[in-house]
């Protein structure tokens, strides 16, 4: 018997762009990720997501608008639940490779087409969508820096 794909998180899923244990991998003992908000009117904001006290099973994440970093949201995340946010239903999602142009520069992604929105996963960064578009808003990673 072979083992099962660890991409796969149940029936009826797509396979995720990546497993835990390489969200895991990508983090290291923490890293902080700049995001950049944008709705139809423009700019937004930007917001910074931290990773840290990293173990095996997940990291605490630590959340704030960049320009109010005394508010900080602060939670503990396992590796498997930050991989299930990419979980996506296989017969209303469509996935392609396709190339897109970012503040990380010219990337290889999957796309993901879903009824909640469009999410680019950059093959060489693991973890969340270098870019989503939902509800009329997009999110943009402008940088991501490794502890």
């Amino acid at each position: 018997m072979t083992d099962p794909d660890p991409h796969l998180l149940g029936p009826g899923l797509l396979p995720t762009p990546f497993t835990a244990e390489e969200i895991r991998d990508a983090t290291g003992t923490g890293k902080s990720i700049r995001l950049l908000l944008e709705g139809p009117d423009g700019p937004m904001g930007e917001h910074v997501n931290r990773f840290s006290d990293t173990d095996e099973e997940g990291a605490t994440l630590e959340r704030w608008a960049a320009e109010d970093p005394s508010a900080v949201v602060s939670n503990r995340v396992t590796w498997a639940e930050l991989q299930g946010h990419a979980a996506f239903d296989a017969d209303t999602t469509s996935v392609s490779t396709v190339r897109l142009s970012t503040p990380l520069g010219e990337l290889t992604c999957r796309r993901y087409d879903t009824d909640d929105g469009v999410f680019w996963f950059s093959i060489d960064h693991p973890g969340m969508p270098v870019q989503y578009e939902s509800d009329g808003l997009r999110t943009t990673v402008l940088s991501i820096d490794r502890d």
